[in-house]
């Protein structure tokens, strides 16, 4: 099904926008394999937690869907996997992953917290990690902070990172394998910035100058600090998604956009994410 038909679908009023709503179980998983005939190039495994913030914001399982059958679209030869409502049960549909999609709810509900000893096992194999939206903030000097830095060079810290809404116009594009084929863009999403990142192999993918208003409101363990009210006084442009290339191997890949699911229908976006899939995955 075409990208944009697909979208539009999941937008429609009563379509399934949540698994417990639907009466499915709290975890379930969809499999497709790359096209008959073929070896599969890659096998990509997404994670989508339970949806929350309510329709059209947070749609984890649809966003998932969505990305997933984009993927296969443009290479057949990809088998993925979606996990809906959280880590799967049965980690054997892990085995033989060159990538994990997480997209979910972060903090101390974020669905690495408790796995962490499988998902630092993915990174020791190489896999490579994508983590959307709210899934780049785990708890503060957590293990799981920890392995987040490990697995994608950044994640969103509490009382130092903060998370506006607001148009990010993105004037340049670095010379990476994940821009390929990006234009400059203007987007409105909640964007969060002010990331803490590793010390090496980060490298800035999209970057902009916040605004004034991103700042207005008080400040608080996502909404602002001295630190960052100084850097947008001062235009100094804000990282929103970036690349890592780890030491040991493995690559990783950290995008704070993808809190409004009609945002999937910007062709920059989507592809630029879909792209970054891709390079986590080692696929040419």
């Amino acid at each position: 099904m075409p990208i944009k038909k697909l979208a539009l679908r999941l937008l429609l009023p009563g379509f399934c926008l949540g698994l417990v709503a639907c009466g499915a179980p709290a975890i379930s998983v969809d499999q497709h394999l790359a096209e008959p005939g073929s070896k599969a190039a890659a096998k990509v495994v997404f994670l989508a937690g339970p949806d929350s913030h309510g329709p059209l914001a947070h749609e984890h399982q649809a966003g998932s869907e969505l990305l997933a059958a984009a993927l296969r679209e443009r290479r057949t030869d990809i088998e993925t996997v979606n996990v809906y409502g959280g880590w799967p049960e049965d980690e054997s549909v892990l085995v033989g992953a060159d990538a994990l999609v997480m997209y979910c709810d972060g903090g101390r509900g974020h669905l690495i917290n408790q796995h962490l000893e499988a998902f630092n096992r993915l990174l020791d194999e190489g896999v490579g990690v994508v983590a959307l939206h709210y899934c780049v903030e785990v708890p503060k000097g957590s293990s799981s902070a920890t392995a987040m830095l490990r697995a994608t060079g950044g994640y969103f810290e509490t009382d130092w990172s903060v998370n506006p809404h607001w148009e990010a116009v993105f004037t340049s594009l670095p010379e990476h394998p994940i821009t390929t084929g990006i234009k400059p863009f203007a987007l409105l999403d909640e964007w969060y910035f002010n990331m803490r990142f590793a010390d090496t192999g980060v490298t800035p993918i999209l970057s902009a100058i916040a605004p004034p208003e991103t700042m207005s409101r008080k400040n608080g363990p996502h909404s602002g600090n001295d630190a960052v009210r100084k850097m947008v006084a001062d235009g100094v442009p804000q990282v929103t998604a970036w690349s890592l290339e780890r030491a040991g191997g493995g690559r990783g890949f950290g995008f704070t956009g993808g809190h409004f699911h009609e945002n999937w229908q910007n062709d920059n976006a989507r592809n630029l994410v879909l792209n970054a899939i891709e390079w986590v995955a080692k696929l040419p």
